[in-house]
């Protein structure tokens, strides 16, 4: 996906931590992690651009999005799908990471 901010990396990956990311969460850790920072993205291309993201998700990866604000029409998708969530304010911004349970 030429062009987009998406990095696909095992959870100790070395030149992107977010284990602090995965800590405040409460996500699981150990898994594969795919990261989308939305922060520059205007609505709804962070939304539209997680749900795809999610559509193709393999059970043993944690999706994080780093976001400028909460992703509020985000959070029922995720509940009508059976993911699950966690979301956290950070200095970097917000922070949602999803997995399957």
């Amino acid at each position: 996906m030429f062009g987009e901010k998406y990095l696909r990396f095992p959870a100790d990956f070395p030149n992107m931590d977010v284990e602090p990311f995965l800590r405040e969460t409460d996500a699981p850790t150990g898994r594969a992690v795919e990261f989308l920072d939305a922060r520059d993205l205007p609505p709804p291309e962070p939304l539209t651009k997680t749900m795809n993201s999610l559509a193709e998700l393999d059970p043993e990866t944690v999706f994080v999005q780093l976001n400028d604000r909460a992703p509020k029409f985000l959070f029922p998708k995720l509940d009508d799908r059976g993911f699950d969530y966690r979301t956290v304010e950070t200095d970097d911004g917000t922070v949602t990471a999803i997995w399957r349970p």
